[in-house]
């Protein structure tokens, strides 16, 4: 993550989060399927933006954020967040190793084969269909959501897109749909 400050103008930072920390800044990010997370400080105006995959979600980048509003004495209840267009789970489909690297990164817990019904439907769906192509589907919206809530912001403070960027053809770029390079660009301003 970077301060948008440290950034020059009319050039690109790589990273998967920046922090506004100037008034009348704007934050992009670009994304194809991962999810664009936006975080607003509605007291300080201060603002953030991340591109948020599996990967974000293992490497805990909300719970990281989060930490730097907290540096900046940002209050739980002033913190607003939004998740952008993203791939569903419905699209998002994984190998079964691939979901126990996954659980065990993003919650710190060992997935066991004999998981709860409430578990397995919260996280990810095993279809028959999905179970003979030995492939799960891995919800990350649902998963931001949870580690968003696991860091105590409200729940009335979190908005959630259930736009589909895999479903929405002539709306949105999917690397998992057609392989392209092209993305979306999504912004927030402070």
């Amino acid at each position: 993550m970077t301060f948008g400050s440290n950034s020059q103008k009319g050039s690109k930072t790589d990273a998967d989060g920046l922090i506004g920390n100037k008034c009348n800044q704007n934050l992009w990010v670009y994304t194809a399927d991962c999810m664009p997370i936006f975080f607003a400080d509605k007291r300080t105006r201060n603002v953030a933006a991340l591109h948020c995959g599996r990967k974000g979600l293992e490497k805990k980048i909300i719970k990281n954020l989060v930490k730097i509003f907290d540096n900046f004495g940002t209050s739980r209840d002033d913190l607003l967040v939004a998740i952008g267009p993203a791939i569903s789970k419905e699209h998002y489909l994984v190998d079964k190793k691939t979901l126990k690297e996954f659980y065990k990164k993003a919650e710190n817990k060992k997935l066991t084969v004999n998981l709860s019904e409430t578990k397995k439907n919260f996280y990810f769906n095993d279809s028959n269909n999905l179970k003979e192509q030995n492939l799960n589907q891995l919800d990350l919206r649902r998963f931001a959501y949870r580690q968003l809530l696991n860091e105590n912001i409200p729940n009335t403070n979190i908005d959630i897109s259930n736009i589909c960027t895999y479903e929405s053809k002539n709306e949105f770029n999917s690397w998992r749909r057609n392989k392209t390079i092209s993305r979306q660009w999504n912004f927030i301003h402070s």
